[in-house]
């Protein structure tokens, strides 16, 4: 199974010359808070140190210096906050608009309900293409929900993927 990384791989100092053009503000302030949460020890940078710290308080005690080491050869210097921002610029980057996914979800939803059934999109995610493994299925719906009936909400799954908070959360 490929292996699933933290940060997105090193790019050009020139693909970052204008990285906060590439969001609104209020996803930078996000990110900021992020970033702060992250920098353990205050001093502007992200390093070794604050990952494993960042780790210990999520719960992983048991995080390798290699794991940490790939996690850091990722950037392309000293992880401050415009390379943090870059990091997360590049990774986003590659996806696709929320009517695209949309689209794609709607194949299945002849319909229009928004919604699908869970077992089905179990059934097309382990069996089709990039395959999922039973856990990540499993960690998709502890991370959107099915509702009572055994659906999974798409309209709400894609606007995450695409602007990172549900619709209602927003809206609050």
């Amino acid at each position: 199974m490929a292996k699933k990384t933290f940060f997105v791989k090193k790019k050009s100092a020139e693909s970052s010359s204008n990285v906060f053009s590439m969001f609104e503000q209020s996803q930078i302030q996000e990110f900021k808070e992020a970033f702060t949460i992250m920098d353990q020890n205050r001093d502007g940078v992200i390093d070794k140190g604050d990952l494993r710290d960042t780790f210990a308080a999520l719960g992983r005690l048991n995080v390798s210096n290699d794991e940490l080491d790939e996690m850091m050869k990722e950037a392309s210097g000293p992880i401050n906050f415009t390379i943090f921002l870059a990091m997360f610029g590049e990774k986003l980057k590659g996806t696709d608009p929320e009517e695209t996914i949309l689209n794609a979800f709607k194949i299945f939803d002849p319909e229009g309900k928004g919604i699908l059934r869970g077992d089905d999109i179990k059934y097309y995610l382990m069996s089709q293409a990039d395959r999922f493994t039973e856990e990540e299925v499993n960690q998709m719906f502890t991370n959107f929900p099915l509702d009572v009936a055994g659906n999974l909400d798409y309209k709400n799954l894609c606007y995450v993927i695409t602007h990172g908070e549900n619709k209602e959360q927003e809206q609050e």
